[in-house]
């Protein structure tokens, strides 16, 4: 690749139990693209990742997501892992984290359990996205559209299945951060998010007793 990502700044937020594969992979890509990177986690030190249901190697933190800021960064990786989205789900700065770059437009990739996060953050209304096809309920029932497909994009969000997606999955994010801010996520959020909102203050169709 070349160094279309010369100058910018792309965060990986991941936890213990995070998919080795899914974090080192596509942060290799990023990296050889021109980026820099930083490694944000919920507590400074190591995270200790996962190869499926084994024990991985240690990564360094370089920022706890509590001293981080999407203002910091031109866009966000998920890596999955089943227990790794979990963790950030149950964290509500990372998960403030995650909706921060949606709703400035900075472009998000998440693959397989990844998209966990963005569902807690209550970003995923009106997009279309894919994942591991156990998440599939969880994000039609926050409004979103699931496909099966091996990386989907939806202006700004990428999305992949699975392990096996990492290659199609590492090209996306590099031309999607290579494009830089997509005005057309921020505005679909603000959209979806104003559609709810007007639906919660409807007047009831019952007539009253």
């Amino acid at each position: 690749m070349a160094n279309e990502l010369s100058g910018k700044r792309i965060a990986f937020l991941a936890t213990d139990g995070v998919e080795q594969v899914e974090l080192t992979d596509p942060r290799q890509a990023v990296e050889d693209a021109g980026a820099e990177t930083d490694l944000v986690s919920l507590e400074p030190g190591e995270i200790r990742a996962s190869r499926h249901l084994d024990p991985g190697d240690t990564f360094q933190v370089d920022k706890a997501v509590a001293d981080a800021s999407a203002s910091d960064y031109d866009g966000l990786v998920l890596p999955g892992g089943v227990a790794n989205p979990d963790f950030l789900r149950a964290d509500e700065t990372a998960v403030s984290f995650v909706r921060d770059f949606v709703e400035a437009g900075k472009p998000v990739g998440a693959i397989c359990h990844g998209p966990w996060t963005l569902v807690e953050a209550d970003v995923v209304r009106g997009k279309t996205l894919t994942s591991w096809p156990t998440l599939k309920t969880d994000i039609r029932n926050a409004g979103g559209e699931w496909v099966d497909e091996e990386v989907h994009v939806d202006n700004g969000l990428v999305t992949s299945r699975k392990p096996d997606d990492i290659p199609a999955f590492s090209a996306k994010i590099v031309e999607e951060l290579a494009e830089g801010r997509h005005e057309e996520l921020a505005a679909s959020t603000a959209a979806a998010d104003q559609a709810e909102a007007s639906s919660e203050f409807a007047p009831s169709d019952a007539p009253s007793a």
